[in-house]
């Protein structure tokens, strides 16, 4: 494992390039091969998130791995005693990738305990009844009691995962892949997400793509709960604007300009919605994600081209 890599809203993707050490590709072309740059979701039809309709991290992330030529193993657990002799066990060769956890049950958070959503981490060792980890959110060599930790791990808040304590470990290479390899080959499901997979379970109500977007555009004229501000201003612009330009720059390297110039339209579009939000110019929000909403289609055939 390399050192540690964090301080932002990347928290899957920093934890797989810690895991993958030197040999990994920077955390922003992992974002791009996991597909979460490529939609939009109303989950629920109240929650927004610019991801894709019907992804979860977990897809992402065993997408990102097979891209880039590795493997590893995966497990879960409904009971918190096997799941701590497991963790033990996976320790024994090395870090383990934690997650998805309670983020606000980890209580070195500020704020905390509180709801803050799914995050992961790498557990690097216990010791004295103590967890040591890397969490990308801003906390390297961080500690907690091994029941606090197991709290937090367990996931009951998670809603797509169906067990709790997942980790992921034995990371190997299987094959050499470069990263432009890796994203080329990406390409295909960067399409189907655009386009709306069928082979996906959403909540009830979930809407997708430009529609989704329409959508919440009439629901920030009619006024969001504070909850859904609060969730865009400290985290899903930041972590979308971030998604599409990484995507932008990614398709610029393969010499995609086409597709490298409406990804760069869609980030600078998700950026500069902060602003507004923050200081409740409704208007401006809306007439935005009105803009935004006709490039997902743009982006899905100039893709399917290139792919």
């Amino acid at each position: 494992m390399g050192s540690y890599i964090g301080s932002g809203p990347y928290c899957y993707v920093n934890s797989l390039a810690m895991m993958l050490g030197e040999a990994s590709p920077p955390p922003g072309v992992i974002e791009v091969l996991t597909g979460s740059p490529f939609g939009f979701v109303l989950l629920g039809g109240t929650l927004p998130l610019f991801d894709p309709y019907g992804w979860t991290p977990e897809i992402g992330l065993d997408a990102a791995v097979k891209l880039l030529g590795w493997t590893c193993w995966r497990s879960d657990s409904h009971d918190p005693a096997e799941a701590l002799a497991g963790l033990i066990a996976a320790l024994a060769a090395g870090p383990v990738l934690a997650g998805p956890l309670d983020m606000g049950l980890l209580l070195y958070q500020p704020g905390t305990p509180a709801d803050f959503g799914d995050h992961y981490l790498v557990v690097l060792g216990i010791e004295d009844d103590t967890v040591l980890l890397h969490d990308p959110h801003g906390h390297p060599y961080a500690t907690l009691p091994v029941e606090v930790f197991l709290r937090a791990w367990r996931g009951a808040g998670v809603p797509y995962t169906e067990a709790g304590y997942v980790l992921r470990a034995g990371f190997a290479v299987r094959a050499e892949v470069s990263a432009p390899d890796a994203l080329r080959r990406s390409l295909p499901a960067a399409v189907a997400w655009l386009a709306g997979r069928a082979d996906v379970t959403v909540p009830p109500g979930t809407l997708g793509g430009a529609g989704a977007v329409e959508r919440f555009a009439e629901q920030v004229e009619a006024g969001l709960p504070d909850g859904v501000r609060d969730h865009l201003a400290y985290f899903a612009i930041r972590v979308g604007a971030r998604r599409l330009a990484d995507a932008a720059a990614s398709l610029a390297s393969l010499g995609l300009g086409a597709a490298s110039a409406i990804t760069t339209e869609q980030a600078r579009l998700v950026g500069g919605l902060q602003y507004p939000l923050v200081t409740g110019d409704s208007k401006a929000v809306a007439s935005s994600l009105r803009r935004l909403a006709p490039t997902y289609g743009q982006l899905t055939e100039v893709l399917d081209c290139a792919s």
